[in-house]
């Protein structure tokens, strides 16, 4: 039975439950247990802290699992990225008082106050600074106004949590991370964790692609093949009526009303987009 650890909560908790839904588990749970047997696809589910994921599948005690990139490289786990999921965001940011320290180089013989040692140890060693790093479990960005830290480092969304501290970021985002699936580095994925990756790829390209559909001249048609090509090749389908055909074509999301709109240019009529479910590329 293949073995997946979901988050229990948190950012990643329910978009990761909505998509693992989508791919056609965890159909009849109710979203508050701690273990699911999901009997239909021979696959058990462990609803676990994001921040342990990584080390449980690390030490192969779990076959795949979804936590954010943050919390996989601070974790140190052997454990490997396998498929980026396009869901919770985020900037992991250094942020200072308006008259601290500017530039990462700065920070040098200072205290600084994050969740993630793991990660901003490594940008200090590459970059060769000598701070004091100083663990807390949360809500790092009071650590400045309450004296323990000079600037902190945390994952960043919209930001409105460090302008509330008086805090501002500093340089460059140090990483961006998002959910991800990862596997034990030791271990290649089984058969059934090889289906369950194709799924959740299936699902991606679902939720980035739609079907566009419309009628043409044929004298039209090599513009309007141009303008979707489609993944290898549009389908196209002669009509009743002699001199039009029907084009059936993936286009990505977030370009559909331009293509839409270039469609009608050229003479391209009853134009349908719709959802694609789900999906093998």
């Amino acid at each position: 039975m293949l073995r997946v650890a979901v988050p229990n909560k948190g950012a990643l908790g329910e978009p990761a439950r909505t998509m693992l839904r989508e791919a056609g588990y965890l159909r009849t749970s109710r979203g508050n247990e701690l273990v699911v047997t999901d009997h239909e696809n021979d696959t058990e589910f462990f609803f676990l802290r994001p921040r342990d994921i990584a080390i449980y599948v690390g030490a192969g005690k779990l076959d795949l699992g979804i936590t954010g990139r943050d919390m996989l490289l601070d974790s140190g786990a052997a454990a490997t990225e396998v498929l980026a999921l396009g869901f919770g965001p985020s900037t992991f940011r250094l942020a200072t008082p308006a008259n601290g320290p500017a530039t990462i180089e700065q920070l040098e013989g200072l205290r600084v106050a994050t969740s993630y040692p793991g990660v901003l140890a490594a940008e200090f060693a590459r970059v060769g600074v000598n701070a004091e790093i100083i663990k807390l479990d949360g809500a790092v960005e009071n650590a400045v106004a309450l004296g323990v830290a000079d600037a902190v480092a945390d994952v960043v969304d919209t930001g409105s949590t460090l302008r509330q501290a008086g805090l501002a970021p500093i340089g460059e985002a140090l990483m961006v991370s998002e959910g991800l699936l990862v596997r034990p580095t030791a271990q290649e994925p089984s058969r059934a964790g090889a289906t369950f990756i194709r799924r959740l790829e299936g699902v991606i390209a679902a939720r980035a692609y739609v079907m566009v559909e419309y009628d043409i001249k044929s004298e039209y048609l090599d513009k309007a093949v141009e303008i979707t090509p489609g993944l290898e090749s549009p389908t196209i389908s002669p009509l009743r009526e002699q001199g039009w055909h029907s084009v059936r074509a993936m286009v990505t999301r977030s370009s559909v009303h331009t293509v839409m709109d270039e469609l009608y240019e050229i003479g391209g009529r009853g134009v349908l987009v719709t959802d694609i479910l789900a999906c093998r590329l």
